[in-house]
């Protein structure tokens, strides 16, 4: 049994562990917005993603292709868009400092992005899109650099340059692969002429008015860049357009795909405890050679024979698989509350589907395993079997 039993737990373990990180994959990626459309520079085709993502510079979008796309006549249903570009720096509070990454932004970031403000404000119209020294920091930068005080009204120092804070950000979590809780927000023109001596943006967010209509959008902010790009052949695009939509899909297919294959690597250890369960029954029938020949002698028929030890073997798999079933909860439960300690979102799933999956795969094994062991005794000769020992 203990076979089955560490087969079990490890599918019901993997399922389940599996069913938690696609929620907290999911939660990440939904975290943007399932109505928002990410503009990147560079083309990227079916072999791999744009070039910037492997460090190379890429300028071919800059500001004015996001005015445009806020055109209501070029993309009728944006209702906000936000450019950003954003760079390493160290910050400084006296003698404090914080690795931190600074966004230059303009637009509707407020809208887009969901956040709000802790404390002091947020940009005015006229300040975000001007090149003045004011940051808002996220709430890990504030945290660090002014521990136990408000850091609204004081300075911090970035590039030998003082920089005035008038707000922080509300805590917001990790959101893919970085957290804007460890930025520092600031004008995108400040952040590309003061700081990294540029004019080009990492990307462009824009968020529509219904989810419905990305795909209609996507292909109007297409034909929008190619004309502000004096672009003719879609092959030559040197952008990439994305829906967080897409992403959600894609991620959702992989985690799924990902998550069964473990779960199929873990059922492999049902197979030993099968064979350990056919060899343990066929010991039995030679211990049990005289009473399996006393019930044939009393009338039993070779299927009543055969039926008793295979109902034998799928019981002692269907104890197993219980066994394992709640084994592998135990533990799935153990491991959500930890890393849910850890501050994580994540969800404890113990399927429907891993639960017949666990038990019916059980049964399966004891019925296949258990049937040569079973055949064997219902095949023996009374008489023989009563003169055996």
């Amino acid at each position: 049994m203990l076979g089955i039993i560490i087969g079990v737990s490890a599918v019901v373990l993997i399922v389940s562990l599996g069913a938690g990180a696609q929620y907290l994959i999911l939660s990440q990626v939904d975290s943007f917005g399932s109505d928002l459309i990410a503009i990147t520079p560079g083309q990227s085709d079916e072999k791999g993603p744009p070039a910037f993502v492997f460090g190379i510079k890429v300028t071919s979008l800059k500001e004015a292709d996001t005015l445009a796309i806020k055109k209501k006549h070029n993309a009728p249903h944006v209702i906000a868009a936000v450019s950003f570009y954003d760079t390493n720096v160290s910050a400084y509070n006296r003698d404090l400092s914080y690795d931190a990454k600074l966004e230059g932004i303009s637009g509707d970031y407020l809208e887009v992005e969901k956040a709000e403000i802790e404390s002091g404000r947020f940009f005015s119209n006229e300040e975000i899109n001007s090149s003045s020294g004011l940051v808002v920091l996220g709430s890990n930068v504030a945290e660090e650099l002014f521990p136990g005080y408000n850091p609204v009204g004081q300075n911090i120092r970035i590039k030998n340059r003082n920089l005035l804070v008038i707000g922080v950000f509300k805590f917001r979590g990790q959101a893919g692969f970085s957290s804007p809780d460890d930025s520092i927000f600031a004008p995108l023109k400040f952040v590309q002429k003061e700081i990294a001596g540029v004019n080009y943006l990492n990307t462009i967010k824009v968020k529509v008015d219904n989810e419905n209509n990305i795909n209609e959008t996507m292909e109007m902010i297409k034909m929008t860049l190619r004309e502000q790009h004096g672009i003719d052949n879609p092959e030559d695009d040197d952008f990439t357009i994305q829906s967080f939509r897409d992403a959600l899909d894609a991620i959702n297919a992989i985690t799924n795909a990902l998550k069964y294959f473990l779960a199929a690597m873990a059922a492999l250890s049902l197979l030993v405890g099968g064979i350990g369960i056919m060899n343990i029954m066929l010991v039995s029938v030679k211990e049990r050679t005289k009473e399996i020949g006393l019930r044939k002698a009393l009338g039993a028929t070779g299927r009543q024979v055969r039926f008793q030890f295979l109902l034998e073997a799928v019981f002692l798999t269907l104890i197993g698989g219980i066994i394992g079933l709640i084994g592998g909860a135990f533990i799935s439960f153990f491991v959500s509350l930890v890393i849910k300690y850890l501050g994580y979102e994540w969800d404890f799933v113990i399927s429907f589907f891993s639960i017949i999956l666990a038990l019916g795969i059980s049964t399966l094994i004891g019925i296949i395993f258990g049937y040569y062991p079973a055949k064997q005794a219902a095949k023996l000769d009374p008489i023989e079997a009563l003169r055996y020992e």
